[in-house]
């Protein structure tokens, strides 16, 4: 991409906890990053589990996203290298979590995230990303405000059980409030299925129900349910450096590939 671009920004978003949202933000950024995009990944989640899973120990996190957050610290100063060439975090930790109290009665309360993103896109001389990937907490708080109106658009990691649609229906609620008052502009990116066991009628079910209601807002590329990438966090790696062969790792490539070639169409379709 050009460095004169703006980053596609996506908040990687789902009310229901354990879908694999931490896991795919971690792994589609890697394979981002494989395949030649610079790519930032956000940890919003309190529980830091996306820093921890790229390696960075809690006792490094000198500068976090609460400080870019809560006392306007610039990107640049809270991004830190990974292990991956091209790839870049901006850790977490449990100060997050007294955010809603601590901005109770702050200005622009919501857009914190937005306007660090910006000055970062405007200073001379610091990383430009291809791509911002935020890992949001699975609620909805003021961090999951903050990072969906600072977003371009939400990619839904969707669990292929059978609760996996009730989640998908807050979710878009959700989306729908933050266009009407924050975002007007949000849209969503896509929907992964996540966690899929193809030994198992259910789903196979669930896939083919949600292809049929949102048809091509859902990625071909399906992510297996899969040991090495259940055990690459705990090494502090992502999977693609883990195992880079195992079904996990080749799946979160297809999709990488998948979501630059939408957002290639995308950048054609608006400039046409």
């Amino acid at each position: 991409m050009s460095a004169e671009r703006s980053p596609r920004v996506l908040a990687v978003s789902n009310q229901k906890g354990g879908v694999g949202k931490t896991t795919t933000a971690i792994n589609l950024g890697t394979a981002l990053a494989a395949i030649g995009e610079r790519v930032l990944i956000v940890d919003m989640d309190p529980q830091g589990n996306a820093s921890t899973g790229l390696g960075v120990p809690r006792e490094t996190r000198r500068v976090t996203i609460y400080d870019v957050v809560v006392d306007g610290r610039a990107v640049a100063d809270a991004a830190v290298h990974t292990s991956v060439p091209g790839l870049d975090i901006i850790p977490a930790d449990a100060d997050m979590a007294g955010i809603e109290i601590e901005l109770a009665n702050a200005d622009r309360r919501s857009f914190r995230l937005r306007d660090g993103l910006a000055k970062q896109g405007n200073v001379p001389g610091q990383t430009r990303y291809d791509y911002v990937l935020i890992d949001c907490p699975p609620s909805l708080n003021l961090l999951t405000l903050n990072a969906m109106a600072a977003a371009d658009a939400v990619l839904v990691p969707l669990q292929c059980e059978f609760f996996a649609l009730e989640g998908l229906t807050q979710l878009m609620r959700t989306v729908d409030m933050v266009k009407r008052s924050l975002n007007p502009a949000l849209e969503i990116q896509g929907l992964v299925l996540t966690m899929f066991d193809r030994r198992n009628a259910l789903s196979g079910q669930v896939a083919n129900d949600v292809r049929a209601h949102f048809g091509d807002k859902v990625y071909d590329a399906v992510i297996p349910r899969n040991v090495r990438v259940s055990e690459a966090p705990s090494f502090g790696k992502p999977a693609l450096i883990y195992d880079l062969n195992c079904a996990g790792s080749q799946a979160y490539l297809r999709l990488a590939r998948e979501v630059v070639m939408r957002e290639r169409q995308r950048r054609q379709a608006a400039a046409a």
